[in-house]
């Protein structure tokens, strides 16, 4: 099976599934990213190079793993605007991102006469601490600090899912347990002195520690 056919049914898949469960597993569909040259379907030119930017620096390299980028979170973000295109029958994803991406090309001309993905690292910074934070945003910003919001959700998405991401958690599923020991004493500990006050079940209600 091709890499475009399996990513089209798995985004089908978590296209039912919760807004949460999808930031989390709906990356996966961008994998594996290294195979090929990939070829971008919604960014132009200039956009794919701020996004792989802005992926860097919402995740860059440290000692554990390498950067969004470098997982395929560009990739990944990309694909996934295509497909919801796609299945809703509108831009209106798309156009967040894009304009989001317009914005800070604009504010990157106007602060320091150069593009975002031109601008130096520090300068870059200057501009996303403005909107880093939806609650602090000054008025005039809070248009670009929910387009940002949902970037760094898709670049978590996109990091998370991938082998290196992954790893880098650390995911311990699928992975042979030579010996099983229960639950950490201390969590578990936790836990029953929770339970012993009472916990709220489904519906709300107390219940009693059984």
């Amino acid at each position: 099976m091709d890499d475009a056919l399996s990513r089209r049914q798995l985004f089908q898949v978590i296209g039912a599934a919760p807004a949460i469960a999808a930031v989390t597993v709906e990356s996966a569909a961008a994998q594996p990213h290294t195979r090929e040259p990939y070829h971008h379907k919604v960014f132009d030119d200039q956009q794919w190079r701020s996004v792989r930017v802005l992926c860097d620096l919402i995740i860059p390299a440290d000692e554990h793993s390498g950067s969004a980028g470098q997982a395929g979170a560009p990739e990944f973000i990309d694909d996934w605007l295509d497909f919801r295109k796609q299945e809703d029958g509108n831009d209106d994803l798309a156009a967040q991102i894009l304009g989001g991406l317009a914005w800070l090309d604009r504010e990157s001309a106007r602060l320091f006469g150069k593009s975002f993905a031109d601008a130096a690292p520090a300068q870059q910074t200057q501009i996303l601490d403005r909107i880093a934070w939806p609650e602090r945003a000054a008025p005039q910003d809070r248009h670009a600090a929910v387009f940002f919001s949902k970037l760094r959700d898709l670049t978590a998405g996109g990091f998370f899912s991938s082998k290196p991401g992954v790893a880098d958690l650390p995911y311990l599923g699928n992975v042979a347990v030579a010996e099983w020991k229960g639950c950490d004493s201390e969590v578990w500990a936790k836990i029953e002195e929770r339970m012993k006050n009472g916990y709220k079940g489904v519906g709300g209600e107390a219940k009693p520690w059984v």
